[in-house]
């Protein structure tokens, strides 16, 4: 029995599709699926107005949290943050201003929150750039550094008395795959001998990775854990800088783009899986991704003197010692 040519056409397409569908979801990662609840918890949410940071308070709003979205732009934080309360319904979702590039932002924003709050159960590490231009933080760090590392490490180190009263409590830093292509220029740590923008976010991603080590032992016995992850590669604005985001290149690039790149929902599972999930309550100074440890095979991070000389230099940067 013959088809119409449209027939074997149709059929064609439709694998295809299907296939494109299934690669897709493969690719994507997994979801979690943990309904453990959140009530009487406080967590902070880094770049929480929009992509994974925003996934990640709306999923912490759902499970009962209180959610302190800590973003630099408050328009676009009161936005999300109507957003996220008519989805889940909690009234405790609330915009406090941090800008990363800023260590006396930071301070401010630590401060209020210490004085606002007794207890902080949940710190996401979750806002960063990619592919700058070259600039410098107000404070003098190259923009990827400053955003990306030293940023969030102030931040982390400032709440730290209160995230240690509150334990069990858990710190969760977005780091990156691309870690794996970083170094850490001991030399020319602020890259103000040369710069170039892929290093200089490689590093970025190496170096919270390395904190997140070496902090996990500083926090030994005090059942305040800390973890890196990888959210996969995702669709979202921290990639306003790439090459493909102007009109002619969005309309080229999306089929692929569609395929093989995370939406903000898939790419906030691991960010969620380490901040509520029981089967990491006991986790400390691993590296995730997909919900799942994952091996570090950086010389750097593999060397406990790297780790502990990195540390020193940074706790001196932001005039911690």
């Amino acid at each position: 029995m013959s088809f119409p040519n449209w027939v074997y056409h149709a059929s064609a397409l439709g694998t295809i599709g299907l296939g494109s569908l299934l690669l897709r979801d493969y690719l994507s990662g997994k979801v979690f699926q943990g309904e453990e609840l959140l009530m009487g918890k406080t967590a902070i949410v880094t770049g929480a107005n929009s992509g994974i940071g925003k996934e990640t308070a709306k999923d912490f709003a759902k499970r009962g949290a209180k959610v302190i979205m800590a973003c630099r732009d408050l328009e676009k934080c009161a936005t999300a943050q109507e957003d996220i309360i008519q989805e889940t319904h909690n009234q405790r979702v609330v915009c406090k201003r941090l800008d990363l590039a800023s260590l006396k932002s930071i301070q401010e924003f630590a401060d209020s929150v210490k004085k606002e709050e007794k207890f902080l159960d949940i710190l996401v590490n979750n806002a960063g750039v990619m592919h700058c231009p070259y600039q410098k933080t107000e404070d003098g760090f190259e923009y990827h550094l400053g955003v990306n590392y030293l940023g969030p490490v102030y931040l982390t180190m400032s709440l730290l008395d209160l995230m240690i009263k509150s334990a069990p409590s858990r710190i969760i830093n977005v780091s990156s795959v691309v870690h794996q292509a970083g170094h850490i220029n001991f030399k020319d740590f602020n890259s103000d001998e040369g710069y170039h923008l892929t290093l200089a976010y490689n590093q970025s991603k190496l170096a919270i990775l390395m904190f997140t080590k070496e902090l996990a032992k500083q926090l030994q016995g005090t059942k305040l854990t800390v973890n890196a992850l990888h959210p996969g590669i995702c669709d979202t604005e921290i990639g306003r800088h790439l090459k493909w985001n102007n009109t002619a290149s969005e309309v080229l690039s999306f089929p692929l783009r569609s395929i093989f790149l995370r939406n903000s929902y898939r790419g906030a599972q691991t960010s969620i899986f380490l901040a509520v999930s029981p089967e990491v309550e006991k986790v400390s100074g691993k590296y995730f991704s997909d919900c799942k440890e994952k091996k570090v095979t950086s010389e750097q991070f593999l060397n406990d003197e790297d780790c502990k000389r990195l540390w020193l230099m940074t706790l001196k940067m932001i005039k911690l010692i």
